[in-house]
């Protein structure tokens, strides 16, 4: 696999911002991370020694895959100083500073595990010696149960995190770029991270690799592109219709009264051709355009409505299709107009259906979310329902495009089924993501439970 990340070379010295704060141990806020700290410490320690190889990132970004490295010099023997994990994993080394050594070690063990940014140490087989708290939340995996295992095994083999690692380990250099991680430990959606790594030799840890966690942020940067595409898309919708409309009451009167003057059955055939696909063509007309007037809103059970939608494409000759739920029982009933949601998740349950050639399983989940960011406004509670397929998946040509109108990989698809249901979630305030690879698509309906929203903090 070619890796992605800009690659930047500068022998001998590694990358650190120009921008410093006076004194040893000074903080600094990043204003590009939210609340990530950063610990500088100009006094050095030879306890840890990091390679100053090649420096690998990202344009315009600097390189701050040793923010933790400060602390984890001070912090060689903060297993036996705070009593809570194992010790013997970090040896002690440094004895030069004198004073109150263990009260600098406690301090610098606190300000590692406050950190936002999870700080992994790896040995020479790439297995687990030492995680931090932050690290354990973003592979769902304690440090009792982490010490010892494979990095790579915890996040389902990711290949680039393979590559980079297996990169660093050869060359020497620093690397950093954003990855997608599915953590085999925690049953959730992927996660994306921006991960760095580097070389360090801290008793028996031979790499360093930082994650944080910036789902959050990038599931809102493209939420925005969602709802801008939609947008744009539904413009496009309706002009279209609108231009194709007007003639076509037109064309079926003027080739009912041409049918008139034939004699010949001949040649009535051909006005019936034309008058079927004038009717055809305002049917879609009709589709493109979507139900019109405000939602019709009464409480409906989400289940029962998922149900339903079921019965309908079990007998549209799916035989081999099969359904899995995964309901929550504790779903409320929601404020909805039940004919659009129906229509919309038809077209979803269907699309995955089309996708499976109708073979394979189609999964239905429900769940309750809390402190969720739809566009621009944060709820205090919503309605979550997956549909997920086992299929190919979406091709990456088009992921990007999927929601505007006539995109489809399907010869014989419209384009249509999709943007409309887009169009129905957002007149109930909600909106539909996706994540998509070979073997798995997952289409998330979100919808709002609470009728206010607030401005979203992207941290």
């Amino acid at each position: 696999m070619e890796y992605r990340g800009h690659t930047e070379r500068q022998p001998g010295r590694v990358a650190r911002s120009a921008e410093r704060p006076s004194g040893p141990g000074a903080f600094r806020r990043s204003a590009e991370d939210g609340d990530r700290v950063e610990l500088h410490d100009r006094r050095g320690a030879p306890g840890c020694a990091q390679h100053s190889g090649g420096n690998h990132r990202r344009d315009g970004q600097a390189d701050d895959s040793q923010q933790a490295e400060p602390l984890l010099r001070a912090a060689e023997q903060r297993d036996r100083d705070a009593g809570r994990r194992t010790s013997g994993q970090l040896n002690p080394t440094d004895r030069s500073r004198g004073g109150d050594s263990n009260s600098d070690k406690a301090q610098a063990e606190r300000v590692l595990d406050a950190l936002s940014a999870g700080v992994i140490l790896l040995d020479d087989s790439l297995l687990i010696t030492d995680l931090n708290p932050a690290a354990e939340n973003i592979l769902g995996v304690s440090v009792q149960r982490a010490r010892g295992s494979s990095l790579l095994k915890l996040v389902d083999d990711e290949p680039e995190l393979q590559e980079i690692l297996a990169r660093v380990s050869a060359t020497g250099d620093h690397y950093a770029n954003e990855l997608r991680l599915s953590p085999t430990e925690v049953h959730a959606d992927e996660r994306i991270v921006d991960c760095r790594v580097a070389p360090i030799e801290c008793g028996d840890a031979r790499i360093l690799v930082e994650m944080t966690d910036v789902t959050r942020r990038s599931r809102i940067s493209r939420e925005n592109a969602l709802l801008i595409q939609h947008g744009a898309g539904r413009q496009m919708i309706r002009q279209l219709a609108h231009e194709i409309k007007n003639p076509l009451g037109g064309i079926r009167g003027a080739s009912q009264l041409l049918e008139r003057q034939l004699e010949s059955a001949e040649q009535r055939e051909y006005t019936d051709v034309i008058i079927s696909e004038t009717d055809r063509l305002a049917v879609l007309v009709d589709t493109l355009l979507g139900p019109g007037g405000p939602p019709n809103k009464i409480p409906v059970n989400v289940h029962e409505l998922l149900e339903y939608v079921i019965r309908i494409v079990s007998v549209e000759d799916q035989k081999d299709l099969h359904f899995a739920r995964d309901y929550d029982p504790g779903l409320p009933t929601i404020e909805l107009d039940r004919d659009q949601m129906v229509q919309a998740f038809l077209n979803l349950v269907r699309n995955a259906a089309f996708a499976l050639d109708g073979q394979g399983t189609i999964t239905l989940r429900t769940r309750a979310l809390t402190n969720f960011t739809i566009g621009e406004k944060r709820h205090r509670v919503i309605a979550s329902v997956d549909i997920e397929d086992d299929g190919p998946g979406i091709p990456p040509e088009l992921q990007n495009s999927i929601f505007y109108p006539l995109v489809t990989s399907r010869t014989e698809g419209t384009g249509l089924g999709l943007p409309a249901a887009q169009e129905l979630l957002s007149r109930h305030g909600g909106m539909i993501e996706f994540d998509s690879r070979p073997g798995r698509t997952v289409f998330h309906v979100r919808i709002p439970l609470d009728t206010m929203g607030e401005a979203p903090d992207v941290g």
